[in-house]
């Protein structure tokens, strides 16, 4: 699992249909100061890499509070949490033309249930989850604090 994570004074996400226009059936998700998750489930990851990296995600000391700079978790400063499903995609070269970008559709449903369980898990630390939706398109915009953004690699 790989989580990327941008921490940001508000974030939200809409969903796209074919057309690019929203998408009636998804309500726009909005944050506030808190982080955006941009998260690839890898195909052995399981509940025991969810559960270590929600962990991770949920302590990380990333915000300004009173005993100086970094010395909170989105947890501690009662922040949200914009979580984005990333499709497993690799770069596949060729002997002649441009790189093409190849999506793994295979590992789609073990990934989602991953997902969603990792989002779980975030939940249960009592920060407040908002959701895209995995495998659509999505127009996502977020305020960063920072800039302030890296990865976590489980």
């Amino acid at each position: 699992m790989k989580v990327s994570l941008q921490r940001v004074t508000e974030a939200s996400a809409i969903v796209l249909n074919e057309f690019g226009t929203p998408d009636p059936t998804f309500d726009m998700v909005q944050i506030g100061p808190g982080l955006v998750l941009t998260v690839e489930v890898e195909p052995d990851d399981g509940e025991g890499t969810l559960a270590r990296m929600a962990h991770r995600v949920l302590t990380l000391r990333c915000f300004d509070g009173p005993q100086g700079r970094l010395s909170l978790s989105v947890q501690e400063m009662h922040g949200e949490i914009l979580s984005i499903p990333q499709p497993l995609t690799t770069l596949r070269r060729s002997a002649v033309g441009r790189p093409q970008l190849v999506s793994h559709d295979a590992y789609d449903e073990h990934a989602n249930l991953i997902w969603i369980r990792f989002n779980e898990a975030l939940q249960s630390g009592d920060v407040p989850v908002c959701e895209g939706r995995f495998g659509a398109r999505m127009r996502v915009g977020s305020v960063a604090d920072g800039p302030f953004q890296f990865t976590l690699q489980e």
